[in-house]
């Protein structure tokens, strides 16, 4: 695993985002994801309105609710990644996996973590192909997932 770039004396002690690995996509091993977006979660409200109260409405929470997962990486030879994502997008064969993202420090340790509940593809993108430019092919894939548990420290 290369070395993490080295943070200013400033940011000693505080988590940088640039040192993350994935495990749980293609068996044990660090795929090598290059930006993960969508650790989100939201509380999804309602309003109510109650009988001879005019001046407010209630906004009661209903149920929790989290994003779609991106994951963006070089065009990997990772057979059981590709597998994975082949069998749900072409033959609708949706077998969820359950993954950890771990955000490591310099000693490459986990500083915190968190674990995606049920994850499956539904959206699968390559880079697109252009003589002119002399670039990496990437591939990008979209999950939907059950849920999320952050884990600090």
């Amino acid at each position: 695993m290369p070395n993490p770039p080295s943070k200013p004396a400033y940011l000693d002690g505080l988590p940088v985002v640039f040192h993350f690995s994935v495990t749980g996509l293609g068996g044990d091993k660090d795929v090598r994801f290059q930006e993960i977006t969508g650790l989100t979660v939201e509380v999804e409200t309602e309003p109510v309105k109650e009988g001879g109260e005019n001046r407010y409405t209630h906004v009661l929470p209903v149920r929790t609710k989290y994003t779609n997962l991106t994951l963006k990486r070089a065009v990997l030879n990772d057979a059981d990644a590709i597998t994975w994502c082949k069998n749900a997008i072409e033959n609708f064969d949706f077998k969820p996996k359950d993954l950890t993202i771990q955000l490591l420090n310099e000693q490459h340790q986990p500083t915190m973590s968190w674990s995606i509940v049920r994850a499956y593809p539904i959206k699968w993108v390559f880079s697109n192909l252009d003589a002119t430019k002399n670039e990496i092919l990437l591939e990008t894939l979209t999950l939907s997932y059950s849920y999320f548990i952050f884990k600090p420290r």
